[in-house]
């Protein structure tokens, strides 16, 4: 399943995942491979991405940098304000308001 991550001004992830968490408008919910199509609002929380094996790109909050990495099962977690998700054909398109 692949993942890209969008906040109006920059990418901060892309890639292959297992896993991606996050915050609902009506609770918490988990993304796993083959999961239904869907369409969600996103409350003020966090993201919580599981990578796969293979390359994928991650905005480091510490540099302020648009990194490569390919550390397979690593936890990336981002604290949002909001946005959205949507889920089709095991792609994953996250546009959140900002990071908090």
């Amino acid at each position: 399943m692949n993942i890209t991550v969008l906040t109006p001004d920059r990418k901060i992830f892309s890639g292959a995942i297992s896993s991606v968490k996050v915050p609902g408008t009506n609770g918490e919910f988990q993304v796993l491979n083959n999961h239904a199509p869907i369409v969600s609002s996103l409350d003020a929380g966090y993201i919580t991405i599981t990578p796969e094996k293979g390359e994928y790109r991650f905005f480091n909050e510490e540099s302020g940098a648009l990194e490569t990495a390919s550390e397979a099962g690593r936890k990336i977690r981002y604290a949002i304000k909001g946005g959205f998700v949507e889920v089709l054909d095991n792609e994953v398109s996250l546009l959140v308001t900002g990071l908090s």
